[in-house]
């Protein structure tokens, strides 16, 4: 009857599990360190990419008819001598009821009036309803 493991057998195992916990523990450790330098250079790469952004973005804001017309566009800027025109879309502004389209509120139109006084005004509205 053959043997099933021969003493060659079993020191092959031995030094090819040996081989295995030596190596393992490299080898692993080379592996993250590939995935971190990688994760490294994806980050140094996005930098590089937002540096060359804001350098540009720089270099447009040292021409003057760049810096000009974001004042226009943001600021709503005009030259001497021109005219400014403001287009209000008529399906994004609502139009406020006149006082002869129903009755009036409790509360008048205090626009003019200073915040304190249009909250006081509140007030008293409040507590003549709650005492009536």
């Amino acid at each position: 009857m053959p043997r099933l493991f021969t003493a060659r057998a079993m020191v092959l195992g031995v030094v090819v599990l040996l081989a295995f916990v030596l190596v393992y523990p490299t080898l692993h450790a080379y592996i993250a360190q590939r995935a971190a330098l990688a994760a490294l250079d994806a980050q140094v790469a996005a930098a590089q990419q937002q540096n060359d952004d804001l350098q540009n973005d720089l270099q447009r804001w040292q021409d003057p008819a760049y810096v000009t017309s974001q004042a226009r566009e943001r600021l709503a800027f005009v030259l001497p001598g021109e005219r400014a025109y403001r287009v209000v879309d008529p399906e994004t502004v609502q139009e406020t009821p006149t006082a002869s389209d129903g009755p009036a509120g409790a509360v008048q139109d205090t626009t003019s009036l200073p915040w304190y006084t249009s909250v006081w005004q509140s007030v008293e509205v409040a507590g003549e309803a709650a005492a009536g």
